[in-house]
């Protein structure tokens, strides 16, 4: 079963007031649960399709929690799975609906002090792009 956050938790992983949070859920821009006694919970995986679209902001204040490098192609989601297995790690981030997969080294996740749910970047670099039509 997902994980449910209140409206609030939800406003904080998402970097918006706790109005506008709200808002969202009285414009059914949000789909949320009610618990027996009315209150809205949040699924965790809802928070997904808004995490890489947070246009509101400009690019330098979304990116001000990340490292300052030159590549532009940083893709903000939740990381959904980790497995260690050794020396390496698979790393799964969903961002807005589709999962990224990324290998690294067991030592940068724990450096880095991942887990799951946790927001985080995934830095796409690449010398060539391929666009296929379904």
């Amino acid at each position: 079963m997902p994980a449910l956050l209140k409206p609030k938790e939800a406003a904080i992983r998402l970097g918006i007031s706790y109005p506008t949070i709200k808002q969202w859920i009285y414009q059914h821009k949000l789909k949320t649960v009610k618990t027996t006694g009315g209150h809205h919970r949040i699924p965790e995986g809802e928070l997904d399709r808004f995490l890489h679209n947070q246009r509101s902001k400009p690019i330098p204040e979304r990116r001000q929690s990340y490292r300052k490098i030159s590549g532009r192609n940083q893709l903000v989601g939740r990381i959904t799975e980790i497995k260690v297995s050794g020396l390496m790690a698979q790393v799964k981030l969903s961002i807005g609906g589709q999962v990224i997969t990324s290998i690294i080294t067991s030592d940068a996740v724990q450096e880095m002090g991942l887990k799951a749910g946790d927001t985080a970047a995934a830095l796409i670099k690449s010398t060539e792009v391929m666009i296929v039509r379904p």
